[in-house]
């Protein structure tokens, strides 16, 4: 059985004070869901302040990009080992840092070696364009995006991947559970090809794109999603406690 994960992806949103209330808010009830990893993955400025509030519960913690170089002169950028130490996770690839910052899956696979070396777990985002989906190139694309963000990788053993088809995020039209589940079964025979069933078989590969706790029940009952990177609903209390404790009560 894969341990089901609820990460909660804040973007570009809350203040350091507005981040401190909304852990605040949610703190408590969160740390007592069993059977369910929680990662909240709040802007760069509020790790270290949310790491203490978070201490001793089990929440755990993650950033949302970093650069590939460990130091140096990159004005404005973060560099894995400034997050060693403060957070486990990161979110790597996202649909967003691709279109409007110009990833490629070549950027994106010097980050994922950064990640590992300073011992953060990535959490890989893959999916495809609406005309790539109307295409029908979507198991060419997510194919293609997990082949070129791990090559080089010996080892896959610990990650987590998250698939989130572009013309779902922020928009209100999820996939269905069942396009869903079908990419992700393909994406796991991706990882079968690079490191076998085993690897394949325990990574966690979680769905993301609209995910509300209106639909979160219909996700986390298909048999290949383990959870949710979950973007606007994570930043509303009792959507973002729905959703974990919906995910903890099928599947924790």
């Amino acid at each position: 059985m894969r341990t089901p994960l609820i990460a909660g992806n804040w973007k570009m949103n809350t203040t350091l004070a507005e981040a401190l209330a909304l852990v605040e808010e949610i703190k408590h009830r969160l740390d007592i869901i069993e059977g369910v990893e929680k990662v909240l993955c709040p802007p760069f400025i509020s790790l270290a302040s949310v790491k203490k509030l978070l201490q001793g519960s089990s929440i755990k913690l993650g950033a949302q990009n970093i650069y590939f170089e460990e130091k140096g002169a990159y004005t404005g950028e973060v560099s894995p080992l400034m997050l060693s130490g403060i957070c486990e996770f990161v979110i790597l690839g996202h649909s967003e840092r691709r279109q409007y910052f110009g990833e490629t899956d070549e950027v994106v696979n010097k980050k994922v070696h950064a990640a590992l070396k300073a011992g953060l777990t990535p959490i890989l985002c893959l999916g495809e364009k609406l005309e790539e989906k109307e295409a029908r190139k979507t198991e060419e694309v997510v194919t293609k995006q997990v082949n070129g963000a791990l090559k080089g990788i010996e080892s896959a053993k610990g990650l987590v991947i998250a698939y989130e088809p572009i013309w779902a995020i922020g928009t209100g039209k999820a996939a269905t559970p069942e396009e869903a589940n079908i990419t992700i079964a393909i994406i796991r025979n991706s990882l079968s090809q690079l490191y076998g069933d085993g690897i394949a078989l325990e990574t966690r590969i979680l769905y993301g794109g609209s995910v509300t706790a209106a639909n979160i029940f219909e996700f986390i009952i298909q048999p290949e999603i383990d959870g949710a990177l979950v973007g606007g609903a994570s930043l509303k209390a009792e959507e973002f406690l729905s959703i974990v404790e919906q995910s903890a009560a099928i599947k924790g």
